[in-house]
């Protein structure tokens, strides 16, 4: 991917990534479990990770989580989504780097990314009781991860059938 190409297509994931947050704020999903919620704009960060690298990656996710802090949050929020979100990258990446399909890693991706915000409660609150509610996150992260993985896989098969057709 050319520079060029590659600084335009890391606008377009930010921009998407901000736009799905936006959205998964806006709209009320019903989900009965508190502090469960779609992680859409993961979509766009495992996009990165699979299309632009470690670096262009790291750089979509942490701008998405300060964008959607510094616009929808607080210090607080900010702090629970560079735990899940530096948690789930990191493991998101290197399942990446050891073959495992989409939907794995963006499994993988959501379960850790409630195990941060989780442990950075912990700490925060000093309240050691709430790791009774990670059985909880953890089969809400591991089933929102599905559902991402799944509409990643497709995407990405989408956009590589338009990239071959117009090569």
């Amino acid at each position: 991917m050319k520079r060029n190409e590659k600084i335009a297509w890391m606008a377009m994931l930010l921009a998407l990534a901000f736009v799905l947050s936006f959205l998964e704020r806006m709209l009320s999903f019903e989900i009965p479990v508190p502090g469960v919620k779609l992680g859409l704009a993961n979509l766009a960060v495992l996009m990165a990770i699979y299309t632009l690298g470690v670096r262009g990656a790291l750089i979509i996710s942490l701008s998405r989580i300060f964008l959607d802090g510094m616009t929808f949050g607080n210090a607080y929020r900010m702090m629970y989504s560079l735990a899940g979100g530096i948690l789930s990258f990191i493991i998101m990446y290197m399942g990446k780097r050891w073959n495992w399909s989409v939907m794995s890693v963006s499994m993988a991706g959501g379960l850790c990314h409630n195990i941060g915000q989780i442990a950075v409660a912990v700490a925060i609150l000093r309240t050691p009781e709430l790791i009774a509610y990670l059985p909880v996150l953890i089969l809400a992260g591991i089933a929102t991860g599905a559902v991402n993985g799944l509409l990643c896989g497709m995407i990405m098969r989408s956009f590589e059938r338009i990239r071959r057709k117009t090569l």
